[in-house]
């Protein structure tokens, strides 16, 4: 009897599921805390409540971790040297100090604008060597001939031996800037998830498992560890990706919606016929552009630990995460009896950081460049729940609103207060963690909008939901701002909105929800078994997917029918027939696809190809003025030794 094992390390928690390879059946599944800032651990312990004898029959391990997305977040990726080839116009701040802009490049065609300058690429490579672990090179119009960037990568091996990322690799978009960007964050991943891969796969051997191991992609489909150590900026936002797959997995639906809801978060994304809508533009992380294909994606800051506060009698529902009251009474022993006697502010001081459910406690982090202010106002703060009073009587002053947010922001502190998942605890929904704490939150918070503690729990549970729905809603109607989306809800009416496709829910608490959802939206609303750990069990459900974006152009406007231009991440070819061309075009797709199933360990007999093909042909023209294909590929099952 062989299994599959798939593994996800969450915002709050790592899962891990054990489904049986014969029927897809799941035979047992476990959680455990997330660990920082090293995922693994938590990884481990997910693992290690997983069935024992099982395991040793495992085949495919899969993962799916915020690693690389949290490395980007915290600007905790290794130092890189990013070398610009051509006509850069840098108006933007660059994410290193470490670049250079040499001349070299191409046009729109693919014809050199200038020589490559290799005595520059050298120079800096040597001045840099022993200042960063990786290089970038992104190459003015590479997407059209990768010539300069191909050569400038030699010369740096030859020169530092240390690894090379080249924009064209990673994407054949337009955008010079953000193909810069991509390299250079995946550049920096690279050291960090070879350790992480690495040793993830010692300890699945470790376990006795003759597996092969994957890593789960933004796009919802898995690679083999030799392509996640080339490419790990593609596991950016594997874990909404995930739980989309993980939820047509754990239904058996190709098409539908999928409601994902975490500690910090809400993501909402759609599947169609088995593979996950796709976004336009490329990821936005850190606050950085990229060019890597992601799942289209509606997220909101709306989460099971989103801070829940009032303020002039209104009830607000995040957008910061906090400890739950629940989980820190747990964490904490003597958190219950300071939460009992803990005053009521003042309604002058009420606010996001003034409630009398909120406490505040150091993370450990360093700090740098605090203010003499913000410094006092750290000191005061324990690494145990320290109250505003507490904080009061340490200062001889409240700290400022500013100040709290400040340390906030920068991860020095962090806030403990009501959360919706105390509010299930009150109404019995949810009673995994401490209740009484819960309860003790709600009768402070109802008092100060004039409700008891099971109404105010109920009106945030019910807020909560519709704004699942609003996300949801949005999510379909692009143009129209989900603020006022948000408004129909509120509204007292006999319609509903009516959604086409089911409803899947993913998450800890969604069970909860599903009452209320059914009484808001028109829609098929599906709760699947093991709808806690999707995320992991879509880093299984996951296929093989791979894309190809190929572009044919004549060689010159001047004479359109004398020869072809073939575009692709190949580089570019030359024909003299379009037929030629177009031939030549089909094959690359095919075979590189065919490749790439190889690497990845997936079977290429289960490989299903399609391709798309959109031509522009002017009035009187026998050809294409221009031809776009887009040759795709999908994997269906992962191969094993069996097989």
């Amino acid at each position: 009897m062989n299994y599959s094992l798939g593994t996800d390390a969450g915002g709050s928690y790592a899962d891990g599921v054990l489904p049986r390879d014969s029927d897809e059946t799941i035979i047992d599944s476990n959680k455990a805390l997330t660990t920082y800032p090293d995922p693994l651990e938590g990884i481990r312990n997910a693992i290690d409540g997983i069935d024992q004898e099982c395991l040793k029959d495992v085949k495919v391990v899969s993962v799916s971790t915020t690693l690389s997305t949290n490395t980007i977040l915290e600007g905790t990726g290794f130092p890189v040297g990013l070398i610009l080839i051509g006509n850069y116009d840098i108006k933007r701040n660059l994410p290193t100090d470490h670049y250079i802009k040499i001349k070299g490049g191409h046009n729109y065609n693919g014809m050199e604008e200038e020589p490559l300058d290799e005595s520059a690429v050298r120079e800096f490579a040597s001045g840099v060597h022993d200042k960063v672990a990786a290089f970038a090179i992104s190459s003015y119009f590479s997407i059209r001939n990768p010539e300069h960037e191909v050569r400038a990568k030699e010369i740096i091996r030859e020169v530092t031996g240390h690894p090379v990322v080249c924009a064209h690799e990673l994407s054949q978009d337009l955008g010079a800037f953000e193909r810069a960007t991509t390299a250079f964050l995946n550049a920096q991943l690279i050291p960090i998830t070879e350790t992480f891969m690495t040793t993830v796969e010692k300890d699945v051997r470790s376990r006795g498992m003759n597996a092969k191991v994957f890593m789960l992609k933004c796009d919802g489909s898995v690679i083999g560890i030799k392509s996640a150590l080339e490419k790990p900026i593609e596991s950016i936002f594997s874990g909404p990706a995930g739980s989309l797959v993980g939820a047509s997995f754990l239904t058996g639906r190709d098409t539908c919606a999928v409601i994902d809801v975490g500690g910090t978060s809400t993501d909402i994304s759609v599947i169609t016929d088995g593979v996950p809508d796709m976004s336009d533009a490329g990821a936005v992380v850190g606050g950085w552009q990229t060019r890597v294909k992601a799942i289209k994606m509606e997220t909101s800051a709306l989460g099971g630990d989103s801070d829940v506060w009032v303020k002039d009698n209104n009830v607000h529902i995040g957008p910061r995460r906090v400890i739950p009251l629940s989980r820190a009474a747990v964490l904490y022993p003597d958190f219950l009896e300071m939460l009992k006697t803990n005053p009521m502010p003042s309604k002058s001081l009420l606010g996001t950081n003034f409630q009398p459910t909120k406490f505040f406690l150091k993370t450990g982090y360093v700090p740098r460049d605090l203010s003499k202010l913000e410094q006092d106002v750290l000191d005061a703060i324990s690494e145990t729940p320290t109250s505003l009073r507490e904080i009061q009587s340490r200062m001889n002053r409240y700290p400022s609103n500013k100040h709290l947010d400040s340390l906030i922001q920068k991860r020095l502190i962090q806030p403990i207060g009501f959360t919706p998942t105390d509010a299930l605890h009150v109404l019995g929904d949810y009673t995994f963690r401490h209740v009484e704490a819960a309860q003790i939150g709600a009768e402070y918070l109802g008092s100060l909008c004039k409700r008891n503690k099971d109404e105010f729990a109920a009106y945030v549970k019910q807020g909560f939901a519709k704004n699942m729905s609003a996300d949801l809603i949005s999510f379909f109607l692009e143009d129209i701002p989900k603020k006022e989306i948000r408004k129909i809800f509120d509204i007292r009416s006999p319609t509903k909105f009516k959604v086409e496709v089911p409803i899947v829910l993913i998450g800890g608490p969604v069970p909860a929800y599903v009452d209320e959802l059914n009484n808001i939206l028109d829609a098929e609303i599906l709760l699947p078994k093991y709808s806690d750990v999707g995320n992991a069990a879509g880093a299984l459900g996951a296929k093989g997917i791979r894309r190809v974006d190929i572009l044919i152009r004549p060689a010159s406007m001047a004479a359109p029918d004398w020869e072809f231009y073939v575009f692709s991440e190949g580089g570019r070819k030359s024909f003299y027939e379009y037929d030629e061309a177009l031939e030549y075009a089909n094959d690359f797709g095919r075979s590189t696809i065919m490749q790439y199933m190889k690497d990845a360990g997936l079977d290429p007999d289960q490989v299903e190809i399609d391709v798309n093909k959109e031509d522009i042909v002017p009035d009187g023209w026998t050809f294409p003025m221009e031809t776009k294909l887009r040759v795709m590929g999908v994997g269906h099952r992962l191969m094993d030794d069996e097989e």
